[in-house]
């Protein structure tokens, strides 16, 4: 007897419906996996047999066949031990259940009991899309793929378990669906800028970075608050939109890095500068998503700059002007979303106090030379805002800091992220728009446009900087409430490109 139970497999950011077929015929008693199974789902022939053994039935002694359909496309992951199970018990007759309409997901223990598994949130999305109308997945999972609404999510703690509610003696209860609007919680900042002394260009730096989603570079001498800066900016970001909260949780739960059922708050990675290239954009004989996707809608803080491999950072030249990391591989093109704001801190040479006032620089010309010139040209042209972030005389750091808080700063963020959102009619920034859009939001008068000739004769402007620096301009007018770019405004864009230009 031939038995077929349905489930899913992770491709990118998406997942796909595999059956998983099973055949128990005469002969010398193996257990045969086909269809491009990797080892994880090879090695699920030890964990089903000792799991339906331990479940109160019997395994066949006979020869047991198993395809994973289609049989061109890899397998990869421990998800299909539920579903094979199933199909053998189902193809040896000691099960009896349709299963259409059904969808299994799980890695089993030897004793039967049911373990957690990464990229349930996109099988779920991809059951409801294919009309599925059940699916059963591990407790652990089934928060996660309960966002999804009008699916019945099953969580199954035991093999056994499961099989009783499929016999009709034990019926499970679904998993209730909690809307996303209610799950979503946005905690206090745990830094708030108002903390923070001094250092009022580089606040207004980022509050202009967090409201249009540019990057940032935070150049200084050590201890001067580059690193305090940057971690302040999380708290100064809008709170996520239900589309992005989805969005983020399917990325994490891909990544294996879902921790509860969403991603509530825009996130914040900080990878050291040892990071290896596949790390950070992503990657591997299976791709996987890399820093640069897990920071998707929220910050990458790349601190000491200058220190990451050159291979590491010029791999991030297509995510910050494209939003997207291509990955090609033998068995497809993956293409992962990547729309972070890039927030770098460096020091000005090597023993970082060029330029100071206190101490003086020990470096040479040609190690401060060779220093500076470790980022390209080219990734320094994807940096919409250069700031320097001078050293704080005593004065200042000891007296008390009555700056803006975080609070109000990101209210005025919030209303320039609204007056975008009308603008373009989805959830997207300033720092994101096209050449089309660009031509038709950031249009200038001609006292803004003399002004803008004059600074590209002056500093050689690139085609790419004068486009970043209309788009700069256009946020800065946007936490203005201005419908038009100002001179005022292109001025202070103009400010924060990169004195050598």
């Amino acid at each position: 007897m031939i038995a077929k139970i349905y489930s899913a497999s992770v491709f990118g950011l998406g997942a796909e419906l595999i059956e998983v077929e099973a055949d128990v015929t005469n002969g010398l008693p193996a257990t045969i996996v086909v269809g491009l199974p990797d080892t994880a789902v090879q090695e699920s022939r030890e964990r089903v047999k000792a799991a339906v053994k331990n479940s109160g039935c019997s395994y066949p002694s006979t020869r047991v066949s198993v395809n994973l359909a289609p049989a061109d496309v890899p397998k990869l992951g421990t998800h299909f031990d539920l579903p094979i199970a199933l199909a053998i018990l189902l193809a040896s007759e000691q099960l009896a259940f349709d299963p259409a309409g059904k969808m299994f997901l799980g890695e089993l223990s030897l004793d039967g009991q049911l373990r957690p598994v990464s990229g349930v949130l996109a099988a779920a999305l991809r059951a409801k899309e294919l009309g599925f109308k059940e699916l059963y997945v591990p407790e652990g999972n089934a928060a996660e793929a309960a966002l999804v609404q009008e699916l019945a999510v099953y969580p199954v703690r035991y093999l056994g378990e499961l099989l009783r509610h499929l016999l009709g003696t034990n019926i499970l209860l679904p998993q209730e669906n909690v809307p996303i609007a209610e799950i979503l919680v946005n905690a206090a900042p745990a830094l708030d800028m108002k903390d923070i002394a001094g250092q009022e260009q580089a606040k207004r730096a980022l509050e202009i970075a967090a409201a249009g989603g540019h990057n940032i570079l935070l150049s200084g001498p050590p201890g001067s608050g580059k690193t305090l800066l940057a971690r302040a900016m999380a708290g100064l970001l809008p709170d996520l939109a239900l589309e992005e909260a989805l969005e983020l949780t399917k990325i994490y739960s891909i990544a294996g890095k879902l921790r509860g059922s969403l991603v509530s708050s825009r996130p914040v990675r900080s990878p050291h500068h040892t990071t290896s290239n596949v790390a950070l954009v992503g990657g591997g004989a299976s791709p996987k998503p890399g820093e640069v996707t897990l920071s998707h809608r929220g910050i990458l803080f790349l601190d000491e700059f200058p220190e990451f491999p050159r291979n590491v950072l010029e791999a991030l030249r297509q995510p910050l002007e494209d939003g997207v990391v291509t990955i090609a591989r033998a068995s497809g093109s993956f293409t992962f979303p990547a729309k972070f704001t890039l927030v770098a801190a460096q020091n000005p040479c090597p023993c970082g106090f060029l330029g100071d006032n206190s101490k003086h620089c020990v470096c040479t010309p040609g190690q401060i030379f060779k220093y500076q010139k470790k980022i390209s040209g080219p990734l320094l042209d994807r940096i919409d805002l250069h700031v320097e972030v001078p050293r704080l005389a005593y004065d200042k750091i000891s007296e008390p800091a009555a700056g803006e808080s975080s609070l109000d700063i990101k209210t005025r963020v919030r209303r320039a992220r609204e007056i975008q959102r009308r603008r373009f009619g989805t959830v997207k920034t300033n720092s994101e728009m096209d050449i089309v859009e660009l031509r038709r939001f950031c249009r200038l008068q001609e006292a803004e446009r003399q002004v803008l000739k004059a600074a590209m004769q002056r500093y050689s402007f690139s085609g790419r900087s004068l486009h970043r620096i209309l788009k700069v301009a256009r946020t800065i007018a946007d936490l203005a409430g201005l419908e038009d770019i100002s001179v005022d405004n292109l001025g202070e864009a103009l400010m924060y490109r990169p004195k050598s230009e």
